[in-house]
């Protein structure tokens, strides 16, 4: 046997199943450790799981200074080992979570709980998925065992939102012992995700704000099961698959189907291999098609793929259709050019002689918020206005408000983005937040803006500015297309509905155009 870990009375070990020709890990008890009896009972209650998402327990000796517990062995990388080198996207950590809170809410629905969730505790193995590992078994070795729990249900629910925390920011807001930072602090309590990365999406945000502090946010509830959160996950993160798992090698039989059923007591899936070696895989969406029935699944191969011959076949037939795809454009472009006119590509200027202007990136000489309900020199949030011009961070933001309505005081806010001369636009490039906001573009000189309030906004720009990009709705990196031939020294990005959370931001700006004075 290999030793792997040592705790305080007890040891882990990782061992060879002869028999079965496995690797399993055993856990082993020092003489006179006193909570063995809660760690069997734990493991005994585990072993009655077969979600694949949990680390399996294949069998337990109770045997006083004897005892010990033969466990799945589990590899691949930790939440801890997957933001070694800085936090997870938030779709990616997002979707990791969300899937490991669906395999609690199954535990708990079981009468189980894991009651001591760490970043070692969630695991991603390219074979098989998200693993949870040590499910009641770990909080009963430091003597936190299920009977001691008032609210197993909200300690895992706290522990997944603190993974989902540490997915997004690289540090940990719990109070058990991992090898992360601890989270910053404020007022006695964690800095929300966002305080700490600005990249961590405003929705996110408040999903997991709601979960690890158990306060309303943003007249949302707190989130107190596993299964809430991990809608409410689903719900604001963007629907991106989790890291693809090592290619399986291809069946020799292309249209082979095999049926096999989940939690068997062999350990892993508990599927056998296929005729010619081939293990369906059902991590694999590239190779397999699954569909499910209770405990059972049936895998269909995809077509093989094409062979040699017929990639080449494909290559030449892509470069005739690319080559008279060419053809075209010449011929069409020679004839405008034959009858004296010009194309116009994404809302380019023209020059006096009626030829096209080639559209450049131009740059801005600063940025400030505009607010309707004060005057243009003295906006409502200053702070970080600049960073969107050259991507820094943190990113700029609106002010909060109570809803997506502006808390109803106005109709309208916007980000206002100073060119120091006179431009025609024909393309904005902006990256927002997440939450399906709403914005428009319009273009016009600030010092001719005059503050309105609510009731007098009823041109879909202040006065002062043109709209040259109709309002539409906005999520994440949008491209406005400018056809309009309006002038001005000074862009306005005119929000007319933030996101549910209240807010929005803008973390880059790209604008192309031409000058003209």
């Amino acid at each position: 046997m290999e030793h792997t870990t040592t705790g305080n009375g007890w040891i882990m070990w990782k061992a060879q199943d002869e028999t079965l020709a496995r690797p399993v890990s055993v856990l082993t008890f020092a003489p006179g450790f006193p909570r063995i009896p809660e760690v069997v009972t734990a493991a005994r209650a585990a072993s009655r799981l077969t979600d694949p998402r949990l680390a399996q327990v294949f069998d337990v000796e109770d045997g006083g200074d004897a005892a010990y517990v033969v466990m799945e062995w589990v590899s691949g990388a930790s939440l801890a080992d997957l933001i070694a080198d800085g936090p997870m996207d938030s779709g990616h950590g997002c979707a990791l979570v969300a899937e490991a809170a669906r395999a609690l809410a199954g535990a708990h629905a079981a009468g189980q709980a894991h009651l001591l969730l760490t970043p070692q505790s969630l695991r991603w193995t390219r074979s098989g998925g998200v693993k949870i590992t040590g499910l009641g078994i770990d909080a009963a070795l430091v003597g936190a065992g299920l009977a001691d729990a008032s609210d197993p249900v909200l300690t895992d629910t706290l522990d997944l939102a603190g993974l989902a925390y540490a997915a997004l920011t690289g540090y940990w807001p719990r109070d058990s012992a991992t090898s992360l930072p601890p989270a910053p602090v404020t007022d006695g309590e964690p800095c929300s995700p966002r305080q700490v990365s600005a990249d961590v999406p405003i929705d996110v945000d408040a999903v997991v704000t709601r979960a690890l502090l158990q306060r309303p946010v943003r007249q949302a509830a707190p989130i107190t099961t596993p299964g809430e959160l991990a809608d409410a996950l689903a719900d604001v993160a963007p629907p991106v698959p989790l890291p693809e798992p090592v290619p399986v090698p291809p069946s020799p039989r292309s249209g082979y189907r095999q049926t096999g059923s989940f939690g068997q007591a062999g350990g892993g899936s508990g599927r056998p291999p296929a005729p010619g070696g081939y293990r369906p895989d059902p991590n694999d969406p590239w190779t397999w098609d699954a569909q499910r029935s209770g405990d059972t699944a049936t895998y269909q191969r995809y077509p093989r793929q094409r062979g040699s011959a017929s990639r080449a076949m494909v290559g030449v037939v892509a470069v005739l259709v690319l080559a008279a795809i060419a053809t075209a454009g010449w011929a069409i472009s020679n004839e405008l050019g034959k009858s004296g006119g010009s194309a116009q590509a994404g809302g380019g200027g023209h020059n006096s002689s009626g030829k096209s202007s080639p559209a450049t990136v131009l740059t801005p000489t600063g940025a400030e918020s505009f607010d309707i309900l004060g005057s243009p020199g003295t906006p409502e949030d200053p702070e970080d206005a600049a960073n969107p011009l050259t991507g820094k961070s943190p990113a700029w933001s609106t002010q909060h408000y109570s809803s997506a309505d502006f808390g109803q005081l106005k109709n309208g806010d916007g980000y206002l983005i100073e060119m120091g001369k006179s431009v025609k636009l024909s393309q904005l490039e902006v990256d927002f937040g997440s939450g399906s906001a709403k914005a428009g573009i319009c273009l016009g000189n600030s010092t001719d803006a005059t503050p309105t309030n609510q009731d007098d906004l009823s041109t879909p720009c202040p006065s002062g500015f043109t709209q040259v990009a109709p309002q539409r709705t906005i999520d994440g990196n949008t491209t406005f297309t400018i056809s309009s031939k309006a002038t001005g020294q000074d862009i306005l990005i005119w929000f007319t509905q933030l996101t549910s959370a209240g807010v929005e931001t803008i973390s880059k700006v790209t604008v192309k155009g031409t000058a003209t004075g």
